[in-house]
């Protein structure tokens, strides 16, 4: 059965602050729903995204992160961060130090979330992906994208830094001289060269976003649960690892896997 065949078994929606979640079987899909404002992120829209991972069932093993509308996200919602709201950008510059990075860190757990090694996230990007919208498609595990994607990292042309987990996946997927140029220039980068550096998963027309995305999560679906787990646990961190650690590594979660599937139990 296809991602697509699966019949919706739960829905809740919290479109008032710009988030929808739904969930057919092992699928989650995660949608941004303020089109009327490209998909503008806020803080409530965080809020949600941490509330959702906080309840995510376990037996979800894919997270598709999709958008409404023409763009996947604007970024962030400068009217809310020129605001006078206790999250604007002059209330967080009033906090001390230490208060401002833990207002911070919450903000980011609304993204990081979507690394967890229990889940596969699943990003579809079509138009737009700025700031925290590069950002948020960046904290998932892949990206397929439309043609007409358009990814930039604009927190310079604000005087501010990303902030919301993107940097480092930044700088695994393209080299740090690369991350660096996409960073401190905010420039916008077509689908094809996304493409071509190694943002994108795949690259589709506009009209195959949905069916690309189908048939992949799909894909990960074949493969057993818990060797898929294992296997992004194995990825996520040999960019940490020394060849010998990785190794180590590969051997430990081997020996689980054969514990599990032919272990006496005993």
């Amino acid at each position: 059965m296809t991602a697509a065949d699966a019949e919706p078994v739960k829905t809740s929606t919290a479109d008032e602050v710009g988030v929808r979640y739904e969930q057919a079987g092992p699928v989650a899909t995660v949608t941004l729903c303020r089109p009327d404002v490209l998909n503008a992120q806020t803080p409530a829209m965080w809020s949600e995204l941490s509330n959702i991972s906080r309840k995510l069932p376990g037996d979800v093993r894919v997270v598709i992160v999709r958008a409404e509308g023409r763009a996947f996200s604007a970024g962030l919602d400068l009217s809310v961060a020129k605001g006078d709201g206790d999250s604007s950008l002059a209330r967080l510059a009033q906090l001390s130090a230490a208060d401002c990075a833990d207002r911070i860190a919450g903000f980011q757990a609304a993204f990081t979330w979507l690394r967890s090694p229990s889940i596969v996230s699943i990003a579809a990007v079509q138009g737009h992906a700025i700031g925290a919208g590069f950002q948020l498609a960046l904290n998932c595990d892949m990206r397929v994208l439309a043609d007409d994607a358009r990814f930039s990292m604009a927190e310079v042309t604000l005087g501010l830094v990303p902030d919301l987990g993107g940097t480092k996946r930044l700088t695994e997927l393209v080299g740090p001289s690369r991350a660096l140029e996409i960073c401190v220039t905010g420039r916008r980068i077509p689908a094809d060269e996304a493409d071509r550096i190694g943002l994108a998963t795949a690259v589709v027309p506009r009209t195959d976003l949905d069916d690309a995305v189908a048939d992949l999560t799909a894909a990960v679906l074949s493969g057993d649960a818990n060797a898929v787990a294992e296997i992004k646990g194995l990825l996520a961190g040999a960019s940490g690892r020394s060849y010998a650690e990785q190794d180590r590594a590969e051997r430990e979660a081997q020996t689980r896997r054969l514990a599990e599937l032919l272990g006496s139990g005993e």
